[in-house]
């Protein structure tokens, strides 16, 4: 009787962890659609489909290292990105490949850390790491920080 209550116990507690990692992976996947969006209009100089995933106050912040060596911090907004986006040339192509996606949730905030490396005109320009903040609002998920590094050196292309 006992081995059989240990049985049943430890396939209800199988069953539990599955349901939480598939309850995860599905958050997990709507994040990364959330993410997928963001660079689909921003490749496409689509603002209008970069900012449907973006909730209102948004921060957004690049690290880096400038010309004399020294690390910076910048800050700036969404109206920034968006006003450089759509001021670029349909004649340059640009083009940031993100190398991996790892997701992190919990109730209604994920974080996500992207690397990526950035092609201009064809050919490599930069790498770096976008890191990702995000609310859901019991709707869909919506970007509220993204902050990211670029570099030139130690870059996977």
């Amino acid at each position: 009787m006992k081995a059989t209550f240990k049985h049943i116990a430890a396939l209800l507690l199988l069953g539990l962890l599955t349901f939480s990692t598939q309850a995860q992976s599905e958050q997990q996947r709507a994040v990364r659609r959330t993410i997928d969006q963001f660079f689909e209009g921003y490749h496409a100089r689509d603002t209008a489909t970069m900012l449907a995933v973006i909730r209102p106050g948004v921060v957004v912040q690049t690290v880096g290292t400038n010309l004399e060596g020294n690390p910076f911090l910048a800050t700036g907004s969404m109206d920034d990105l968006v006003k450089h986006v759509v001021r670029i040339p349909d004649s340059v192509q640009f083009r940031e490949n993100l190398l991996d996606y790892q997701i992190s949730v919990d109730g209604n905030m994920a974080n996500a850390w992207t690397p990526y490396a950035f092609y201009l005109q064809g050919a490599f320009h930069h790498c770096g790491v976008n890191s990702f903040q995000l609310f859901h609002d019991g709707k869909a998920w919506q970007i509220i920080y993204l902050i990211d590094t670029r570099r030139r050196e130690g870059c996977e292309e």
